[in-house]
């Protein structure tokens, strides 16, 4: 059967080669990222803003621009590194191998799985993480590859860090916002802070209201810099799997900075297997790696998928080779030798740990334009129904100190985290630590442990279910 190909330029992409109908889903796809990312905006966002329109420290009209605009800032000056971590998750080596269209079946249910339930949960007003969902169908999308194609489906070892992230935050998040307000408690005697405005014009003073307006902000960026980079390892997911001779490696980066990077790290094995400070099987087998590399090197290019494959396999195994000396106890470098290593593993990584700027901005438009929309629902169930009471000044401000150093941290190492979850169980905590559990709003609190709890399951069958769906077509 003859399948027409179908040339199409696209802005920024430029001229995709694709077969008709694998050109529709692949803009489908493309438009259903950008409106995940949209979703995330108006469902995740909603709890930074949400103890400062609680609070009078500002209203909606000033709090949600302001909000959208960090979250803009926090994906285009947040780096890649959750990104990477998030497309880990699935088998891009195995989808490299494989026809286009397993990996449209791939990326649709993860992205129509990750949709349905952020509406779902949003519709409701139940506060649910888009970083639950969005994994939950990786994994289970990355399950049904696995029936269908057998080899691995899941990365286990990255789904395990990823979910022990998901599971700590919260408790984290109920503990230290706790732990902070019973200090701010017997700390400060300022009656001011821990005043529960009771009108539209019971505004905060001035320096408390400087003071929700920073935790505000801090928690935008930082989840712009943590959830964003989400919708950007899902944008490189399908660009990858649609496009994979064009974006598996960054081919903006020259092949002479490469080869220097190469030739860096064989000057150091060179140097230090004469001088005998390390066992030679592990310098013989790094300068085997790379000269398998740098071959590679030499045959890549953007239109062949199986040489792109081929040079990004050979890159990531010389990154994880050198990385493996590095590590060794056994091996003594010198400082300067162990520096020139370490420089030449990162810039080689960044040839496979990459996306383009245009992609970052996409995103952070859609998180931020998100942000300015349908943030209502949630905002009222965080200010107003998970305590009995309504948000003091020190209820919102330790909440989301809380809120913005977890994530932080946890963009600083790589991990994707839920904002949802970490701000929400820093208000409970910060409840609790004010009237004890009696403070807690017993119903709210088990709807988002309910939603809690199904995230993850019906993410990884609704995302299975479509796979199989999906490959009926192929």
């Amino acid at each position: 059967m003859h399948i027409s190909i179908l040339a199409a330029t696209l802005p920024f992409i430029g001229q995709v080669n694709l077969s008709g109908y694998l050109l529709v889903v692949f803009i489908v796809c493309i438009l259903a990222v950008i409106g995940f990312e949209f979703v995330n905006g108006f469902h995740d966002t909603a709890n930074a803003v949400a103890t400062v329109i609680y609070t009078r420290a500002l209203k909606p009209v000033y709090a949600i621009p302001w909000s959208g605009l960090w979250n803009f800032l926090g994906v285009f000056l947040g780096g890649v590194t959750v990104a990477m971590g998030i497309l880990k998750l699935v088998p891009l080596d195995a989808l490299m191998t494989l026809p286009v269209s397993v990996g449209a079946c791939l990326v649709l249910s993860v992205l129509l799985a990750s949709i349905i339930w952020n509406l779902g949960t949003w519709y409701l007003g139940i506060p649910c993480s888009s970083s639950h969902t969005m994994i939950g169908a990786m994994i289970g999308a990355g399950l049904a590859f696995t029936w269908y194609y057998h080899g691995p489906g899941v990365n286990w070892g990255k789904a395990e860090e990823i979910g022990l992230s998901l599971v700590l935050s919260p408790i984290i998040g109920f503990g230290a916002a706790a732990l902070l307000m019973l200090f701010l408690k017997h700390a400060t005697k300022s009656h001011a802070l821990f005043h529960i405005p009771t009108g539209e014009d019971d505004r905060p003073p001035i320096l408390i209201r400087l003071l929700l307006i920073t935790t505000c902000t801090l928690v935008s960026f930082f989840h712009g810099s943590n959830d964003g980079q989400k919708g950007v390892g899902l944008f490189m997911l399908i660009l990858i799997a649609f496009l994979p001779a064009r974006f598996a490696v960054n081919h903006h980066i020259s092949n002479d900075k490469v080869l220097a990077a190469f030739n860096q790290a064989s000057l150091v094995i060179t140097k230090n297997t004469s001088a005998n400070n390390a066992p030679n099987s592990e310098f013989i087998n790094l300068a085997d790696i790379i000269a398998r590399a740098k071959a590679s090197l030499a045959e890549k290019n953007e239109t062949d998928v199986a040489k792109t494959y081929r040079y990004r396999k050979q890159v990531e195994a010389a990154v994880k080779a050198i990385r493996t000396v590095l590590k060794d106890n056994a091996i003594k470098l010198p400082a300067n030798d162990w520096a020139s290593l370490t420089s030449a593993s990162d810039e080689l990584e960044h040839v496979t740990d990459f996306a383009p700027v245009w992609v970052i901005a996409i995103i952070s438009i859609s998180l931020g334009l998100g942000t300015m929309i349908g943030w209502k629902r949630i905002v009222v169930t965080i200010g107003e129904k998970i305590g009995n009471e309504h948000l003091s000044y020190a209820q919102g401000a330790t909440s989301e100190i809380v809120a913005a150093s977890t994530i932080g941290l946890s963009t600083a190492f790589g991990l994707p985290v839920s904002t949802t979850h970490v701000l929400s169980s820093g208000i409970a905590g910060a409840m609790v630590a004010s009237g004890g559990k009696g403070n807690l709003n017993n119903k709210t609190i088990k709807n988002i442990a309910m939603a809690w709890v199904l995230t993850l399951p019906v993410a990884i069958i609704l995302a299975s279910l479509l796979f199989m769906f999906f490959h009926l077509f192929i």
